[in-house]
């Protein structure tokens, strides 16, 4: 019997939360907190999924009636998605999907979840091989072009191609830091969120914002803009749009210092740590995607010497993630436990997805 095993690691974003979706960069890691995906033939005209840690399980068709399919059912859209390229399923299979990544908390599981899935089947169906970036852009086409949502690549291209990456997303151009050694701890909050409405939300509104600019000066270009001409550019913004315009332009210019620092022979994590802060503080005070809980781990990391903290992902809950010295990690684990998180843990940087 044929047996598959496909890999998917969690990310999380270091820089850039909110700015894939306006094309403008990012900077991700993947970390070893894994989905993985146990694969045998079972002889059937169907896949028997079971999920173990969710308590469900599920049977899909080999080919799916497509014209019924719910939002957010990525199982079924990937399926869509790969028959345009002509692979399709033939067999069935009976398959296990367990996952290290907590759920609906800001480090990708459902892009990790579509991946390893979009992997197991180009593996079991298909002659083809599929590039990092090839399975990303099918994993984007999956979760966002299909479902018609506001996410951006970030997602997708941090967990098939590993490490940590700093991607364009508009020319998905990808320089990529290999054996970048960063002592990461993610803080879980327990608190559910809501990434369709949130990200909706913040992106119809920065991109009014541009907009507004750009109707007053045409060859206006948020990636080319400057901190220096926030002055002058703001001015064209409406009040109510100004938090998203400001949080797009300086989180914008977070970014690129982040990336020079990265390229740097000597990594600096402190200021590193610094950047992260400064970056979070346009996301709790301009984008409002914090809570009270997650403002209280937040200080709870860095008041016990992490270098740096952010929100990860949507926001609205979900997680942190914190940047610390080795010998402070157990330390700032324990006093963001001590909030009334969920969980604490460290993190390691971690390679992209792959088959066994």
């Amino acid at each position: 019997m044929n047996k598959i095993l496909s890999y998917a690691p969690g990310r999380v974003c270091l820089f850039g939360d909110h700015q894939d979706y306006l094309e403008l960069p990012v900077i991700a890691c993947a970390i070893d907190c894994i989905m993985q995906i146990d694969a045998e033939e079972n002889g059937k005209d169907h896949f028997e999924i079971s999920m173990p840690d969710m308590c469900k399980q599920t049977t899909v068709l080999l080919e799916p009636d497509f014209s019924k399919i719910e939002r957010g059912d990525f199982l079924k859209i990937a399926l869509k998605v790969l028959q345009k390229r002509k692979i399709i399923p033939t067999k069935g299979y009976n398959l296990k999907i367990t996952s290290k990544i907590p759920i609906n908390a800001g480090l990708s599981s459902s892009s990790a979840l579509t991946i390893a899935w979009l992997q197991f089947l180009i593996a079991a169906f298909s002659n083809r091989s599929f590039s990092p970036k090839e399975l990303a852009l099918l994993a984007y086409e999956t979760e966002v072009i299909e479902e018609g949502s506001s996410g951006g690549k970030m997602d997708q291209f941090t967990i098939t191609i590993g490490d940590t990456i700093y991607l364009d997303t508009h020319t998905d151009k990808v320089q990529c830091f290999k054996g970048l050694n960063l002592n990461l701890i993610v803080g879980v909050s327990g608190l559910s969120k809501d990434t369709y409405g949130t990200l909706s939300q913040l992106k119809s509104n920065a991109w009014k914002a541009i907009h507004q600019v750009k109707s007053q000066k045409p060859n206006f270009d948020i990636a080319l803009s400057k901190v220096t001409d926030l002055k002058e550019n703001i001015k064209y913004v409406e009040t109510d749009l100004k938090p998203y315009f400001y949080a797009a332009i300086c989180n914008h210019d977070i970014t690129k210092r982040a990336l020079k620092i990265l390229q740097q022979e000597s990594l600096n994590i402190h200021v590193l740590g610094e950047l992260m802060n400064e970056h979070h503080l346009l996301l709790k005070s301009y984008l409002k995607i914090t809570t009270p809980l997650i403002d209280k781990m937040i200080d709870a990391a860095n008041n016990n010497g992490a270098l740096g903290s952010k929100i990860v992902g949507s926001g609205g809950g979900g997680c942190i993630i914190a940047i610390a010295q080795k010998q402070k990690q157990k330390q700032i684990i324990e006093a963001i436990k001590a909030t009334g998180a969920a969980d604490a843990f460290e993190v390691n940087i971690t390679k992209g997805a792959s088959l066994n």
